[in-house]
């Protein structure tokens, strides 16, 4: 049995759903007397209705509860209410022949489609986004949450694209316009747990979860039973087919905690679309050189972004802490090796080893960026960077993040120099906002500038609508030359990193400054040199050979690499 409502024909659809906790089950179809499903094995209910797309359906369990389709693929509004059966061939593809572009092309703009204004306003971002020379739309979680305003990682229905920006057909016409202009999609999914709101899973599924384990964030997901790996892979494998997204990425996987679920997904994931460009990368808190090794494209480098954090604001609170002492021998490491810590104990794990050795990986195996979601929305009030650090360091930071051979990710109102901030948001009632309005500030109890309770209230309620609307990007006063900047280091890495990327390797970086490092790569024939200085003096270097392709502030003169620049080179 497989998860979900299947057209069998125009006019038929199979309902299945695992319950084995459950002895008897009801569906429910709007307007019509309800039947009853047949028990099969392992937990299956099973039914054959007479009905197509467009049909409102629930499934009734023997207390009384009614409950939506866990595998729904659209909901009419909340997710506690009806799910609506659809039909996966319904739409009309514009871009039909399209089959992705490589993954070395990717140079990515990671977008909340809530603050964008649903699938609609993501479509209309598209033209902008192109010619700016990003090739790559990530759209955080889009699965179906309680209310109407979330990040979306308190998705509860997997399947269903969240009603609030737009239908399923809105959502695959956002993917067709922008592979009809050479944009490449992908997606966040999470898999590790379920929101508080709407999850109905352990009324008749228990077994769904651990009995003795949980996330941070709820129940963890037992991926050893086969009805539940099934739900996720077909899940991962039903994004990429039926919507046609050219990747995934994939939330917190360090929390999934079974390196052979990721494996068999990714494996699955290529044996079942082996004709098209897809794109699988992790987001793992543990460093997982191993699961870069196999299936998976790359791994978001939190390493690179919070030692950068460090070196332009000087913070070392919260996760900063890691970085904090010797931050220029920690992004040499990072841009000669990958990974920053690669077994080392780490000060906020009390010392416990983090990372495995990743030096032998090549350096488009790491997703790097200076902001994402979580770095400007974890923050109390949700600071970008262009409020944080100053505009001369930030420019020439965004220098190494678009000309490094990592790929480059940047988050929605980056490159118009956006200072609005980026708030967490959520769209709960009752206990549950309440207890996530005090959770959230009290997360901040330790950190600088929020020790007084008075001062806590005034970080945004994340249930308000004002937080959700606060979060709009809103050009900054300087959006221009920041546009002009990113289009101009996008189209050089487009014109000279991207050709030669396959064949690249670290060929080391040093400190030059407290500051300041150099790193150089082999590409091809010709080697890449990268340096930058965030300090507030000079610092001396050895000349460069070699071409120079762009210099950030001030640049490289007799007196050295002066502060707030950078410098790329290349040596054929």
């Amino acid at each position: 049995m497989t998860w979900g409502p299947a057209l069998l024909a125009p006019n038929r659809t199979r309902f299945a759903l695992w319950a084995p906790a459950l002895g008897a089950l009801t569906l429910e179809i709007d307007g019509r007397d309800p039947l009853a499903m047949t028990a099969g094995e392992d937990g299956w209910f099973s039914v054959e209705a007479e009905c197509g797309a467009g049909t409102r359906y629930r499934f009734r369990l023997p207390d009384g509860t009614a409950v939506p389709d866990p595998a729904s693929r659209r909901q009419d509004g909340d997710v506690h209410g009806w799910s609506i059966v659809t039909d996966p061939n319904g739409y009309a593809w514009q871009a039909a022949e399209w089959s992705g572009r490589p993954w070395l092309e990717a140079a990515i703009l990671e977008c909340h489609s809530g603050v964008a204004g649903g699938f609609a306003g993501v479509a209309a971002m598209l033209p902008q986004a192109a010619e700016t020379g990003f090739t790559a739309i990530e759209l955080m979680p889009v699965a179906a949450f309680g209310g109407t305003r979330n990040w979306g990682y308190d998705g509860v229905l997997p399947y269903a694209p969240a009603s609030a920006y737009g239908d399923p057909d809105a959502l695959k016409a956002l993917v067709d316009r922008a592979h009809g202009q050479g944009t490449m999609m992908f997606l966040d999914v999470v898999y590790n747990h379920f929101g508080p709101d709407g999850n109905y899973l352990s009324a008749y599924a228990p077994d769904f979860f651990k009995a003795d384990a949980d996330t941070p964030w709820g129940g963890a997901i037992d991926f050893s039973r086969e009805p539940v790996a099934r739900f996720f892979i077909d899940n991962a494998i039903y994004w990429l087919r039926e919507f046609r997204f050219d990747g995934l990425r994939f939330d917190a996987v360090h929390a999934i905690a079974d390196d052979a679920f990721l494996d068999r997904m990714a494996a699955e994931i290529r044996a079942a679309l082996p004709d098209r460009h897809i794109h699988l990368v992790l987001e793992n808190e543990h460093n997982d050189a191993a699961r870069l090794e196999g299936d998976y494209d790359a791994q978001w480098n939190d390493d690179f972004h919070n030692v950068l954090h460090v070196l332009l604001t000087d913070e070392a609170h919260g996760y900063y802490a890691d970085f904090a002492q010797q931050p220029a021998e920690k992004l040499a490491r990072c841009l000669g090796e990958g990974f920053i810590y690669q077994g080392q104990g780490s000060p906020n794990q009390k010392g416990k080893p983090r990372g495995t050795p990743s030096g032998h990986l090549p350096p488009f195996r790491f997703v790097s960026f200076l902001q994402n979601h979580d770095q400007i929305g974890n923050r109390a009030l949700g600071e970008r960077l262009t409020v944080l650090a100053g505009a001369d360091r930030l420019r020439a930071a965004n220098g190494l993040l678009l000309l490094c051979p990592q790929v480059p990710l940047a988050f929605m109102g980056d490159d118009i120099g956006s200072q609005t901030p980026f708030l967490f948001f959520t769209d709960f009632h009752d206990e549950l906002a309440d207890a996530v309005r005090e959770g959230r500030r009290g997360e901040f109890a330790h950190f600088p500038g929020f020790s007084d309770p008075a001062l806590r209230e005034k970080i945004p309620d994340p249930n308000a609508v004002s937080t959700f609307e606060a979060s709009r990007p809103v050009p900054g006063p300087e959006a221009q030359s920041w546009r002009a900047l990113y289009k101009d280091l996008l189209a050089l890495r487009h014109a000279r990193i991207v050709p030669d990327l396959a064949k690249s390797k670290p060929l080391g970086a040093e400190v030059i400054g407290d500051k300041a490092v150099i790193a150089r790569w082999q590409l091809g024939e010709a080697v890449l040199t990268l340096a930058l200085n965030l300090g507030d003096a000079p610092v001396a270097m050895d000349p460069v050979e070699g071409e120079v392709l762009t210099t950030i502030g001030i640049g490289h003169t007799d007196a050295g690499l002066m502060p707030a620049s950078f410098c790329a080179w290349w040596q054929q």
